[in-house]
């Protein structure tokens, strides 16, 4: 069992590693972590490279998201006495912690927003929704993609507990949250600084 976890927890991190922004930007012959804010990920490589790159980055991230959980509901598909989708869980934050830490990118990668989503969808598609909503609505009355974020991770274990999901899934949404909040360290000092870039801003 133990075995199994691991390899699904690697399994999912090779595959999230694959940092997609990273990827399409190699064939622009631009690494959009030295641009911009710095981030490989789908907003700073919509400033920096533009709409179709862009597209291409939410399509790659989320895909390997997916599919990091079906491998990792594979490889533990007989656990469902422990929790019926504890593969899925876990393939998810592998996943996640490959794109944020890839390994073959020098652990520098993006803040997982995108992948983090694919996996909320694959564990619960309501409150996957009810989080992209949330989302929406604070980037269209704010236009801080950023600050959109973290309040719908921080809202993500909120959701859970108050729809009902077993402790295990709250204490994952936790742990997703956190990983989030943690990977927007820079844009919460931006914010509270007043330099954080909005969404349509122009490139100085």
């Amino acid at each position: 069992m133990v075995i199994r976890v691991i390899l699904a927890l690697l399994a999912g991190y090779l595959l999230g590693s694959i940092n997609t922004s990273l990827v399409i930007g190699k064939f622009y012959k631009v690494d959009v972590r030295q641009h911009g804010s710095g981030n490989a990920g789908m907003t700073n490589t919509l400033r920096t490279l533009g709409k179709f790159p862009a597209m291409l980055v939410i399509v790659g991230d989320i895909l390997k998201g997916i599919l990091a959980c079906v491998i990792g509901n594979i490889i533990l598909s007989d656990t469902a006495e422990l929790y019926d989708s504890i593969g899925l869980m876990i393939g998810g934050l592998g996943s996640i912690l490959g794109h944020n830490w890839p390994v073959y990118f020098g652990f520098k990668g993006g803040k997982g927003v995108l992948t983090t989503f694919a996996v909320i969808m694959m564990m619960g598609p309501l409150i996957g929704l009810i989080l992209l909503s949330i989302f929406i609505l604070i980037v269209l009355i704010t236009r801080y993609v950023s600050l959109g974020s973290m309040i719908a991770a921080v809202l993500f274990p909120a959701v859970a507990f108050l729809m009902g999901n077993e402790i295990i899934f709250i204490i994952f949404a936790g742990v997703i949250g956190f990983l989030v909040i943690v990977r927007h360290k820079s844009n919460i000092e931006r914010l509270i600084n007043g330099e954080e870039s909005k969404l349509g801003a122009k490139k100085a």
